[in-house]
């Protein structure tokens, strides 16, 4: 169930002399340097997009490279340093701080606000995750949400009405706890519970959706010991420790494979995990709200991200990454791929719908879903830190060692030191 994508880096203070690249032969095309870390199917698409794009537009030449995205940004920071840095790198969402901060990054902020980009057709909490202060340092490469994915067959077999979209948390406390079989060793759910940024990606959407934050306003103090906070660790709490619905997979391994034996019912993921469900009957929806609440779910948005090697070549990588970027291709790499599209006006679209869920059932659902996504998590620097304070304590809590408010105000106290820069 890791969510590889989730990946946080701490960065120390970035320092860089700017190197300045040349632009290619004049005689010849322009060649600009892609990284991105797509692999088998998504790379297979891939490289097809490329190949497409340089069939088209004789005067470039671009190159891919393989680059494992949990390592690029510090590979791309020894690039820069040694003026040797990609054109264009897909880069972590989580990482946008830290991006702002190298010299040689190029500020997307006038560019896609040309009309012809329609910057305004990408999901919102893309754009927020592109965004830092005024810069806009990247152009959305992925998005994708967490869901309710369940076992049909464990559903009818227990006598439970499947999820609905007016589920309350109550009504998933009740359901998990009628699921679990404690003689069969079968469980309501499953929750990863390493203490790492995807148990803090499972928690914070309850968080949103009970009325609180991550940080105030102003992103200088923790806010999730606020009473909303409490309240969604409760509710966590209630079913881990008392009901003993929840399973806590401290390996963050062994979700799907729990899921296909008949040993979960119940799976609050992504669409990645949809693929490798190939042994039961599944179905998927949104994720419940607090009574009288409104449905939020969170996404972790990853930019394509363009750097200044000169004129030329600057000119040219935007120009791909447009292309990239745009309707037509996000649709095909969606359905090539199964993975979520980044256009709005491409999920919106009934029949890109249609096509998504035949290839792979339940997508369409993921894509309605974005519409659910209406905040981000805090673009600072600081957030490794928040995170990991964070994430502890929903683990303590869930493993009956401590009462959320005392864990949350722990960790609120750890979030306020690391943002102060103590």
């Amino acid at each position: 169930m890791i969510r590889r994508r989730l990946c946080i880096a701490v960065v120390a203070v970035l320092a860089f002399a700017l190197a300045a690249c040349g632009g290619g032969s004049s005689s010849g095309p322009v060649e600009i340097a892609v990284w991105h870390g797509y692999q088998d199917t998504e790379g297979e698409v891939f490289k097809g997009l490329i190949e497409q794009y340089n069939k088209a537009h004789p005067d470039v030449r671009v190159r891919e490279l393989y680059s494992s995205n949990d390592l690029v940004l510090q590979k791309v920071l020894t690039a820069v340093r040694g003026g040797s840095a990609p054109d264009v790198a897909y880069m972590f969402g989580s990482w946008s701080p830290n991006i702002a901060k190298i010299p040689s990054v190029v500020d997307m902020s006038k560019v896609v606000s040309a009309p012809d980009w329609n910057w305004d057709d990408f999901y919102p909490a893309e754009r927020q995750a592109a965004t830092v202060g005024d810069k806009i340092v990247g152009v959305p490469a992925l998005v994708d949400n967490l869901a309710v994915v369940y076992n049909k067959k464990l559903f009818a077999d227990a006598g439970v009405a499947p999820p609905t979209a007016s589920w309350t948390w109550d009504d998933f406390r009740s359901a998990a706890a009628k699921l679990t079989d404690p003689a069969k060793g079968q469980y309501g759910w499953l929750i990863p519970a390493d203490g790492s940024e995807d148990t803090v990606w499972h928690y914070v959407p309850m968080l949103w959706e009970a009325g609180g934050d991550v940080l105030t306003p102003g992103n200088d103090r923790a806010a999730f010991n606020s009473e909303a906070g409490v309240k969604a660790l409760t509710a966590l709490q209630q079913m881990a420790v008392t009901d003993k619905s929840l399973y806590l997979d401290t390996t963050n391994e062994n979700g799907p494979k729990l899921m296909n034996s008949g040993k979960v019912a119940m799976l609050v993921t992504g669409p990645w995990d949809l693929s490798q469900l190939s042994d039961i009957e599944y179905g998927v929806q949104v994720m419940p709200t607090f009574a009288g609440g409104a449905h939020q779910t969170i996404s972790g948005p990853d930019n394509w991200v363009v750097f200044n090697n000169g004129d030329k070549r600057k000119q040219a990588a935007i120009d791909f990454v447009k292309w990239l970027t745009a309707p037509e291709q996000v649709r095909a790499f969606s359905l090539g791929t199964g993975d979520l599209p980044t256009r709005l006006s491409v999920g919106q679209d009934p029949a890109f719908r249609d096509q998504l869920n035949e290839k792979l059932s339940g997508s369409a659902t993921f894509v309605e879903n974005l519409a659910n996504v209406k905040k981000v998590r805090p673009t600072v620097e600081q957030y490794p830190a928040i995170s990991e304070a964070l994430g502890q304590a929903i683990v303590a809590v869930m493993l009956g060692k401590e009462q959320p408010v005392d864990a949350l105000n722990s960790a609120a106290r750890a979030a306020d030191t690391a943002l102060a820069g103590k």
